[in-house]
C-alpha cells in the first residue's frame, strides 16, 4: 500500500473520529451546577440553545408550607433532568387565550425555566427574568407566548418563573400575620417571585448570566408585579433594569388594605367551613380551588402587608425610595372597549352622555370634555379609551410619571398600536386595535408559537422592531439602537410628554393624555376619601 494511500485512510479515520466526537457531543444534553445540585437540561441544535425546563427554586409550599413564604429548595444528589417544564400553579380556567406546556397543574409549582446561548457558560450574558399575565388568578411561564427561545438568540439568558397565584398566593388572615416573624400576610405570590430573583442572583452565572445585569419584566398581573418589585425594600438590588407592559400597582390598582384583605380571607376561611389555620390548611388543593371560584367571593390580591410592602405603592414611590433603575413601559392602543362601557346599548351620542353619567355622576361634564362623544366615530373612540384608561392604561401612566419624577433613572414610555390580523381559521377578522396582551408575542419574538392568527410580513416587521427595542434595553438600559427609529426618554415637550409609537408606523409622538389620567386620579382618590 502507497503512503498517499496509508495518508489518506488517516485522514479519513481522522475525520469520522472528529465527526462521531462532535455528534456525541451534540447529543449529549447540556449540564448546570447551580447551588442546589447538578441539573441537565436540552440542547436545541436549530436554534443553538439550551433549554433548562423546570428547575426548582423554592421548596413546594405544600402541607404546612402552604400559605407561607418560599422556603430553600432541598439538595440532591446525581443529577436532576430539566428537560420538560414544571406543573402551573393552582388555577381556574378563566382565559381561553392560554395554552399550556406544563406538566399539568399542582399546588408544588415553584419552578423556572432558563434559555441560554450554547457555550455561554464562562460568559456575562444580559438576564431577563420574565412573570407572566392572568391577573394573580392564572397563567404559566411555559406558555408559548413567553417563550425565552427568540431573547436568547439575541444573546440575552431568558427566565420564566411560576409564582402562586389566587387564593394560594394572596390569601391573607389574621392568624397567618399572628405566625410571621414579620406579622405579614398575603403576596405570597410576589413573595415567590422574590425567592426566584435571589436564585438567579446566586445561579444565574452557571448559565452565563450576568446576576448584575437583571431586567425584570412583565405583562397585566406581570407588570404589576414588577412595579410592585421595583417598591419592596425585599427586593432591592435584586435587578438592574425593569419593563413593564400595561399594569401597576398604583392609580386605581393600588394593593388593598392589610384589614380589608384580611376581612375577605375570614369570610372564605368559613366559606369552607374551616375553624382553624390547621384545618384550612387540611383541606384539599382542589376543593379550596373551587371554593375560591364561587360567585361573590372576591379574588385575593397584593396587599399592604407591612413586610413586602411597607406602605402603599404610591406613598413608596412618590417619595423616591423605589429602585432606581431604567424603566421601559406602556399600554396598547385598545386595552378596553366601548362595549365595556355601553355594554348593550348602540354607541350613540345619547347613551354614551348616559353611560357617563352613571359612572362619573357630578363629575360626568368633566368627563365628557376629556372623552367627548359628539358622533358615533367619537363615542367608538372616546369609550374605547375610557374603558382602556380605566382598566389598566391609568395605572401603567401613574407608574411611568412617578418614576419618570422621582426614580432618578430613565423612563421610556410606548403605545403599542399593531391590530393582532385575521385568524387562520377565518372565524375573525383582523382588529382595529392592539388588544390588552395583544403585544406579547410582538415584544418577545413569538408570533410562530401562536397559531391561532394569520400572521403577516407586516406583523413580523413590527415585531422585529419591538423585541429589537427590548432586546437592547435589556442589554444597556436604552432602547436605542442599529436600524430602529429613535425613541427618547420620556420627557416634558411642547405641552405634552414624549412617547413612542410602536406599530406599522413606528415614531416618536407628543402624548396629551395627562389631563384625562390626572382626572381618573381624582376621582379615585375621592372614592377612598
Amino acid at each position: 500500500m502507497s503512503s498517499a494511500i496509508i495518508r489518506s485512510c488517516g485522514t479519513l479515520l481522522g475525520l469520522t473520529i472528529v465527526l462521531a466526537t462532535s455528534t456525541a457531543m451534540a447529543a449529549r444534553p447540556p449540564v448546570a451546577h447551580i447551588g442546589s445540585g447538578v441539573i441537565s437540561g436540552i440542547h436545541d441544535a436549530a436554534t443553538h440553545l439550551d433549554e433548562f425546563k423546570g428547575i426548582p427554586y423554592a421548596a413546594p409550599p405544600v402541607g404546612a408550607l402552604r400559605w407561607k413564604p418560599p422556603q430553600p429548595v432541598a439538595a440532591w444528589n446525581g443529577t436532576r433532568k430539566a428537560d420538560h417544564f414544571g406543573p402551573r400553579c393552582m388555577q381556574l380556567p378563566l382565559f381561553s387565550d392560554m395554552v399550556f406546556r406544563s406538566d399539568g397543574m399542582s399546588e408544588d409549582c415553584l419552578y423556572l425555566n432558563v434559555w441560554t446561548p450554547v457555550g455561554s457558560a464562562s460568559r456575562k450574558l444580559p438576564v431577563l427574568v420574565y412573570f407572566y399575565g392572568g391577573g394573580f388568578l392564572a397563567g404559566d411561564g411555559s406558555e408559548p407566548r413567553y417563550d425565552g427561545a427568540s431573547l436568547a438568540r439575541h444573546g440575552i439568558v431568558t427566565v420564566t418563573v411560576n409564582y402562586r397565584l389566587g387564593v394560594f398566593g394572596f390569601l391573607a388572615l389574621p392568624a397567618l400575620a399572628d405566625e410571621s416573624p414579620h406579622h405579614a400576610t398575603g403576596n405570597y405570590g410576589l413573595l415567590d417571585q422574590v425567592a426566584a430573583l435571589r436564585w438567579v442572583r446566586r445561579n444565574i452565572a452557571a448559565f452565563g448570566g450576568n446576576p448584575d445585569e437583571v431586567t425584570i419584566g412583565g405583562e397585566s398581573a406581570g407588570s404589576m408585579s414588577v412595579s410592585a418589585l421595583m417598591a419592596s425594600p425585599l427586593s432591592k438590588g435584586l435587578m438592574q433594569r425593569a419593563i413593564g407592559e400595561s399594569g401597576a400597582v398604583l392609580g386605581n390598582l393600588k394593593p388593598q388594605p392589610l384589614k380589608v384583605a384580611e376581612q375577605h380571607g375570614e369570610a372564605f376561611e368559613k366559606l369552607v367551613g374551616a375553624k382553624s389555620l390547621t384545618q384550612l390548611r387540611a383541606l384539599p388543593a382542589a376543593r379550596l380551588l373551587a371554593a375560591s371560584g364561587d360567585k361573590g367571593v372576591p379574588a385575593p390580591v397584593p396587599d399592604i402587608d407591612g413586610w413586602f410592602l411597607p406602605r402603599s405603592p404610591a406613598a413608596i414611590y412618590e417619595s423616591g425610595e423605589q429602585a432606581h433603575i431604567p424603566l421601559l413601559v406602556g399600554s396598547n392602543s385598545e386595552e378596553g372597549h366601548y362595549v365595556d362601557l355601553l355594554k348593550d346599548a348602540a354607541p350613540t351620542p345619547a347613551n354614551y352622555r348616559a353611560a357617563v353619567q352613571r359612572q362619573f355622576g357630578k363629575h360626568a361634564a368633566e368627563a365628557l370634555k376629556l372623552y367627548p362623544g359628539k358622533g358615533e366615530a367619537e363615542v367608538k373612540a372616546s369609550a374605547t379609551a375610557l374603558a382602556g384608561d380605566e382598566f389598566i392604561a391609568f395605572a401603567t401612566w401613574r407608574w411611568m410619571d412617578l418614576q419618570r419624577t422621582a426614580g432618578d433613572a430613565p423612563v421610556y414610555y410606548y403605545y403599542f398600536t399593531k391590530a393582532r390580523p385575521a385568524k387562520r381559521d377565518g372565524s375573525e377578522g383582523p382588529g382595529t386595535g392592539a388588544v390588552h396582551s395583544g403585544e406579547i408575542e410582538y415584544a418577545l419574538g413569538n408570533l410562530s408559537g401562536n397559531h391561532v392568527y394569520a400572521w403577516t410580513r407586516q406583523d413580523r416587521a413590527v415585531s422585529a422592531t419591538m423585541e429589537g427595542y427590548f432586546a437592547n434595553f435589556i442589554k444597556t438600559g436604552n432602547p436605542n439602537g442599529q436600524d430602529l427609529p429613535h425613541w427618547p426618554a420620556a420627557a416634558p415637550k411642547d405641552g405634552g410628554l414624549l412617547r413612542q409609537v410602536i406599530g406599522v408606523d413606528t415614531h416618536t409622538e407628543i402624548d396629551r393624555n395627562k389631563a384625562r389620567y390626572e382626572f381618573l386620579q381624582r376621582i379615585d382618590a375621592d372614592k377612598h376619601l
